[in-house]
């Protein structure tokens, strides 16, 4: 149905050429860049939410935690975040127990790295509200992490929802817009962050 949204769909430069930080940069300028646009287009910019599946449900957890990321690039605030399925919120965990292998690829072996690209270790207290889906049919701790991510987002006075789904890390993404639950569930915590404005 007609919702009255406007969607863009970001793209970032991918590893090697840049690391994840810097991918999350890209993310936060393209943010920057639709803001300046949206008034153009009829779009609110005080309706306006993040949403990324995988490595982009890990950029978009690591603009989240840390939002002074995305000012330094010139993004203004933004409502809140939907993650779809990542295993990288907790990043420096992730890296100190057996994974697989495609990790090492993209965020490298220095624990340095590990804690710059990492959710969990970027949280600050200015975190908007998250709603953390996973793929309970993963191996790699995604719903683990989100839980314990979302955990210490309350910790530090955020709002944070975990949406587990017995549903493959693809179908995450695939699913999401077809009538049933899932889609009503991601439809509620939206309308909840866009009600008043």
């Amino acid at each position: 149905r007609d919702r009255g949204f406007i969607l863009v769909s970001m793209n970032y430069r991918f590893v090697p050429e840049v690391d994840p930080p810097a991918q999350a940069r890209d993310v936060a300028r393209a943010l920057a860049a639709v803001q300046a646009a949206a008034p153009g287009w009829g779009g609110d910019l005080s309706r306006l939410v993040l949403m990324g599946h995988s490595a982009g449900a890990h950029l978009v957890a690591l603009l989240s935690a840390d939002p002074a990321m995305a000012a330094q690039e010139g993004a203004g605030p933004w409502r809140g975040t939907v993650a779809l399925d990542s295993a990288a919120l907790d990043l420096v965990g992730l890296m100190q127990r057996p994974h697989p292998r495609f990790y090492d690829r993209v965020f490298g072996a220095d624990p340095a790295g590990w804690r710059a690209a990492s959710p969990s270790d970027r949280l600050t207290h200015e975190v908007r509200p998250l709603l953390l889906v996973c793929s309970t049919l993963r191996r790699d701790g995604s719903c683990e992490q989100s839980s314990a991510f979302a955990d210490k987002v309350r910790a530090t006075g955020g709002s944070a929802e975990v949406l587990p789904r017995a549903l493959t890390h693809a179908e995450i993404d695939a699913q999401l817009g077809q009538v049933g639950d899932y889609t009503r569930a991601v439809d509620r915590f939206i309308d909840a962050l866009l009600a008043g404005s």
